[in-house]
């Protein structure tokens, strides 16, 4: 009879059991005592006994030892079977990176700057509804639209904001018939959003925005004592224009076609519950916690609405908190940075988000179109033109070509400091691989393009933000994985129950 006794793990090895391997690019933090935590070029993780770690980086780690397999397959350290592994390595860093291909993809269209609410927060330095002035011309629109039809990308998004689109609705019209008349001899795939408070939305609004497929983005920071304090509206409030209009909105366009942003001042603070309660009874299915940018009228009114990086940290972990027992009790609701977190942990895939990306998205991902015909490499450089610094002004439609703006100055210096992977601070982070770079903000707050990171509240705001994230991944159980994993692959909670197999587990 044949022996029929497995032989031991050694035996079928493809390498001596005191192997010489090589250490792989990662960086590393200590996650707790007796713990530490490794991050690759890739953005894959593992957890490490301390034991462990000191054997790796000391090249004394055994083949047999089960975290050397995962360190493998997972691309930490490499040994003499691992050259297969390799071009996965690169395929897997091209996924990464794929947010690259095309070039410019999102572009923004400020029709005017003429708004209808006056926001304590607003970034845009707002004008009043009759300032004409400061409406885009018909012939800064055409050309806008002829740059963004040359981007090398097959698809785009061409984004309509304000101050309050609506009100020079008739360009917006224009420009939308425009792009799709002359789109028929060039074939990109545009999508179209319009950036609006919803509080002048007529009828003729909705029609042509359903008729055109335009999504509406919109602004509720929360319940009506709230809603009214952080977005005034004429001497009251705009709580109910708003909330009536999300639902008109919804019933013409269709649910998944109206989203609604956040911005989170001093007094949102005292009201993480009451924001999100507000956000489920609008029948929303997500959030995004946004803190405040410093631009505009929100740089002046700082001192009364502005809060530390630490109070919005502790703000959204007691958010995320509550989110997650709603979903735990089967409503799905997600939160939109956890998500885009996730998805550079957990998944391949890149995100279109540009304060996540590296190279910079300024530029690379996203240019704005200003009303005046002058382009900036994001919303945040046209908002701090706005406050009298043109440095991230790339050129103007009317006087330059696609190659004088995209290949100028302005974007030579934005690029320059948009890897992260080259700045100080950055290169040796443990979480640079799910960050990104500002050009923008360090230069608005800090006086210098490239920033300097241990005074930086972007990059504190996303270190805690990283760090509170992989705490509920390291800890989940099954429910909250089954949770995070529908907000990724934007499903709903309670279709997303399949047990785990065992031979995924970590």
């Amino acid at each position: 009879m044949a022996d029929t006794k497995f032989y031991p793990l050694e035996f079928y090895a493809d390498i001596p059991q005191k192997s010489v391997y090589s250490l792989l690019p990662f960086r590393f933090d200590r996650w707790e005592s007796d713990q530490y935590l490794l991050i690759n070029e890739i953005g894959e993780y593992q957890l490490l006994p301390s034991a462990d770690f000191h054997q790796l980086v000391n090249h004394q780690l055994s083949p047999t030892n089960s975290n050397y397999r995962r360190l493998k397959a997972k691309h930490f350290l490499s040994d003499v079977s691992s050259s297969a592994l390799f071009d996965v390595l690169a395929s897997k860093y091209r996924t990464k990176k794929s947010f690259l291909d095309g070039f410019t993809k999102l572009h923004i269209f400020v029709t005017t700057l003429r708004c209808n609410q006056s926001c304590p927060y607003c970034q845009v330095s707002r004008q009043n509804e009759d300032a004409g002035a400061f409406d885009m011309s018909e012939e800064a629109m055409v050309r806008s639209v002829d740059l963004m039809l040359q981007s090398p990308s097959k698809s785009v998004t061409m984004e309509f904001q304000g101050g309050e689109p609506l009100l020079n609705f008739e360009l917006l019209q224009k420009a939308v018939l425009y792009s799709k008349e002359k789109n028929t001899t060039i074939g990109k795939n545009i999508s179209y959003v319009v950036c609006t408070n919803l509080a002048p939305l007529e009828n003729k609004h909705l029609d042509f925005l359903k008729e055109h497929s335009i999504s509406v983005s919109t602004s509720l920071d929360g319940p009506e004592y709230l809603h009214n304090k952080n977005r005034p509206m004429g001497k009251g409030g705009s709580h109910d224009v708003v909330t009536r209009n999300i639902w008109r909105a919804k019933e013409a366009l269709g649910k998944h076609s109206v989203a609604a942003l956040m911005t989170t001042t001093r007094e949102s603070l005292k009201y993480p519950k009451e924001i999100i309660d507000e956000y489920i009874r609008m029948d929303m299915g997500s959030m995004f916690i946004r803190d405040l940018n410093p631009y505009g009228f929100a740089v002046k009114t700082s001192s009364v609405i502005g809060y530390t990086t630490a109070e919005f940290i502790d703000f959204y972990k007691t958010a995320l908190a509550y989110i997650i027992k709603i979903n735990r009790n089967g409503r799905t609701f997600s939160e939109a940075l956890t998500t885009m977190i996730l998805t550079k942990i957990l998944t391949p895939w890149p995100l279109g988000f540009v304060d996540m990306q590296s190279p910079s998205g300024a530029g690379i991902g996203v240019t704005v179109y200003n009303y005046d015909g002058d382009v900036y490499a994001s919303d945040e450089s046209r908002m701090l033109a706005e406050m009298g610094s043109h440095v991230f002004r790339m050129g103007n439609v009317l006087e330059n070509d696609y190659s004088e703006i995209f290949f100028g100055e302005a974007m030579q210096n934005i690029a320059s400091a948009s890897c992260n992977e080259a700045l100080a601070g950055c290169s040796d982070c443990v979480y640079q691989p799910y960050c990104g770079a500002d050009p923008v903000r360090n230069y608005s707050t800090q006086g210098d393009i490239f920033g300097n990171r241990p005074t930086n509240s972007f990059c504190q705001k996303h270190l805690w933000a990283f760090r509170h994230v992989f705490d509920q991944i390291l800890n989940a159980d099954a429910d909250l994985e089954r949770i995070f994993w529908a907000w990724i692959d934007r499903e709903d909670v309670n279709r997303m129950g399949l047990p785990r197999p065992s031979w995924l587990s970590n």
